[in-house]
Formats: structure tokens, sequence, C-alpha cells
């Protein structure tokens, strides 16, 4: 299988180029290509142009991988995208330090049941700050499980 991706032509997955599974997390994305950088770097491999060219693709499928858009945009073709809501009512979420919303890095409560569009799903989110609460909406990508 031939992939077109922003005008360069790849010939493996992703997933595949990093080692890891369609449903590894962001840390798992992160960890997989430090490890693959790391044995695959040029500097390690006597500047050799098979490792520049290995290297290039670890590269360009962390960029794909690493952005939960791009993430979005390279799976939904594939068939890797989750037809499964990660969330369901009554969860206790995170939301993302990415999120560009000014409640990123607080704890919160999915309200109801996530709504689907076609690209993504869809949460409302009781987050409850100084003794008041307020509900926001916000994409799967943009939130996150607790650490606790």
């Amino acid at each position: 299988m031939e992939l077109l991706v922003c005008g360069t032509r790849s010939e493996r997955d992703y997933y595949e180029v990093l080692g890891i599974e369609p449903d590894a997390s962001a840390e798992g994305i992160r960890r997989a290509y430090h490890r693959m950088a790391f044995q695959c770097h040029p500097d390690r491999n006597r500047r050799s142009a098979e490792a520049h060219e290995e290297m290039q693709e670890i590269n360009e499928a962390y960029v794909i991988l690493s952005d939960p858009m791009k993430r979005r945009e390279y799976d939904l073709p594939r068939g890797y995208g989750s037809r499964v809501p990660k969330f369901n009512k009554d969860s206790k979420v995170k939301i993302s330090v990415n999120s560009p919303s000014p409640y990123r890095g607080q704890i919160g409560v999915v309200d109801k049941e996530p709504t689907k569009d076609v690209f993504r799903f869809w949460y409302m989110v009781r987050i409850e700050s100084k003794g008041l609460a307020t509900s926001r909406r916000f994409a799967e990508e943009e939130l996150e499980r607790p650490n606790d």
C-alpha cells in the first residue's frame, strides 16, 4: 500500500515504522519515537544514506502520529480511527494541556453521553473550580484520563 502525505511518498504504515499498535497512547508514541530515533540516528550509523532515509521516515511518522488532529486524519481512511467513545457519562477526565481551552490541566466529569460527528466524539464536561461549576464542550482529542 502506497500512501501520499504532504507531497511525500511512504510505502510503510506509520505505526509499523515506529513499531507500535494503532491504539497506542501519546506517551507510547513518544517513547517509540525516541527509541527508534536513538537506534537509527545517522550519527550512530556512520552517516549512512540508508540510516538518513530511515530517520526521515521515523520523523515523518512521529510528526503525523504525535499531533491528535493529523493522527485522526491519517487514521480515518485506514480504518484505525476509534469508532467507540473513549469516555462515557460520569467518567472522570482531564483537559489536555494541549487544549486551547482556558480549563486545560483541570479535572472534570463527563455530563452526558458523547455525541459523534464524522471525525470525532464530542463531550460535555462539567468542571468545578472555586465552588462554581461550568459545563463546556470538548473534542475527544482534548481530553485524557486523569493520572490518579
